[in-house]
C-alpha cells in the first residue's frame, strides 16, 4: 500500500464531512470577513518536547531562546487529546519545535494514534534512529517520516545542522528502510528534506542521488525563515526559486511575497504545544498567542471561543498587523 492508498485508507464519512464543512466555512468567511467554524481541524500539529541535540541558527529550539519552558509531553495528557479529537481528525502532526524521539514516550503515543486511524507524520533531525528506534517506529504505525538531511557532505551540513553529524543522520535512514524490508511495511514514507540555504544549494543534485542509493521514498526542498534578513544574511540562498527574500535597490532585503488578508490555516489546523496550550499556528513558535489551554477546557470549546474568533477577525483586518504572519510564506499568498 504506497502512502496515498494508506491515506485514504484511514478516511471515514464522518472525516470527509468535516473537511468539507471546515472548507465551505472558510470559503464563506473569506468573502463575508465575519468567521463562521463549521466543523474541527483538520490538521492538528502536536509538540512532543521542545527540547532539542542541535543549534540550528535560525531555530529558537537550537538556539535556546524560548520564554516558554522547556518539557516533554505526557503520555496520558496526549491520549485524552485524542480521544477527543480522532473521529473527525484525519491528519497528526508531531512536530512543532524540539527534536520529537527526545520524548521517551513519543513512539508509544505514534502508536496509539495510529490505533485510532489518525494518518501521522514525524519530522526529525534523524539523531536518534538507531537500530532500535528505526525497529520501533515501523512497528508504531507511523505513517510518514521526515528527516531533515540538508547538505550531502559533513563540512556543509554542519553549516546549518550546528553539532549535528550527516553519517549517524544516514545511517538512521538506511536502518528504517531495512526494518520496513525486514517486517515487509510499506510505513512510514520516508522523505529527505532539504533546508535549501547558501551554503548547501550547490548539492541540491547530490541529495537526489542520496536518496535514491539509500532506498529513500521522496526528496523535498523547502525554503528557508531567516529572521535576521534586513541587511542580508549568509544563509539567504543565490538561487531566486529558493528564496523568501528579495535584494531591493539600497542592498537590503524584503519579502518577496504580499500577505493575503485571509489564512486557511486558522480554519484547518492548529497547534498544540506539550504543556497543552492552543496556538494559531507552527509560526508562533514561542506561543505568544495562546488561545486556550486544554488543561482547563475541552477542544471543541478553545476552538470557538472568542479568543480564537478575535484572532481570525484580525486576520481580515490585515495579518501584516500580525507578528507571526509578517515572515510567513505559507497559508493564502501571491508573489511579487
Amino acid at each position: 500500500m504506497n502512502d496515498i492508498q494508506r491515506f485514504v485508507s484511514k478516511l471515514s464519512i464522518k472525516k470527509v464531512w468535516n473537511m468539507a464543512s471546515i472548507y465551505l466555512s472558510f470559503q464563506i468567511s473569506r468573502r463575508t470577513k465575519n468567521p463562521r467554524i463549521w466543523g474541527a481541524p483538520v490538521t492538528i500539529s502536536i509538540e512532543p518536547t521542545t527540547a532539542c541535540n542541535l543549534r540550528c541558527p535560525e531555530c529558537p529550539s537550537g538556539l535556546r531562546q524560548f520564554t516558554r519552558e522547556t518539557g516533554n509531553l505526557k503520555e496520558d495528557f496526549f491520549r485524552k487529546i485524542v480521544d477527543q479529537l480522532y473521529h473527525r481528525l484525519t491528519y497528526l502532526i508531531f512536530y512543532f519545535q524540539g527534536e520529537p524521539y527526545i520524548n521517551p514516550s513519543f513512539l508509544q503515543m505514534v502508536k496509539y494514534a495510529s490505533e485510532k486511524k489518525i494518518y501521522t507524520i514525524t519530522s526529525t533531525n534523524g539523531h536518534f534512529l538507531n537500530d532500535k528506534n528505526a525497529k520501533d517506529t515501523v512497528e508504531s504505525g507511523l505513517d510518514r517520516l521526515i528527516i531533515s538531511v540538508d547538505g550531502t557532505t559533513q563540512d556543509v551540513y554542519e553549516n546549518y545542522r550546528k553539532e549535528g553529524n550527516l553519517e549517524t543522520v544516514l545511517h538512521g535512514a538506511r536502518n528504517v528502510v531495512k526494518w520496513k524490508k525486514k517486517l515487509n511495511a510499506s510505513h512510514p514514507h520516508i522523505i529527505f528534506q532539504f533546508l535549501v540555504v547558501k551554503p548547501n544549494e550547490h548539492q541540491i543534485p547530490e541529495i537526489y542521488k542520496l536518496a535514491k542509493e539509500i532506498g529513500v521514498d521522496e526528496v523535498k526542498l523547502k525554503t528557508a525563515q531567516i529572521y535576521d534578513y534586513k541587511n542580508g544574511n549568509d544563509l539567504i540562498p543565490t538561487l531566486d526559486a529558493f528564496s523568501r527574500y528579495k535584494k531591493m535597490p539600497d542592498d537590503t532585503y524584503s519579502l518577496k511575497h504580499v500577505l493575503l488578508n485571509h489564512c486557511w490555516k486558522m480554519w484547518h489546523s492548529c497547534v498544540i504545544t506539550w504543556d497543552g496550550f492552543v496556538v494559531p499556528c507552527c509560526f508562533d513558535k514561542d506561543a505568544t498567542h495562546k488561545l486556550g489551554d486544554l488543561k482547563q477546557d475541552n477542544f471543541d470549546e478553545i476552538w470557538h471561543n472568542e479568543s480564537y474568533q478575535r484572532f481570525r477577525r484580525l486576520l481580515f483586518k490585515g495579518r501584516d498587523q500580525i507578528d507571526i504572519c509578517q515572515n510567513c510564506t505559507e497559508g493564502c499568498k501571491v508573489w511579487k
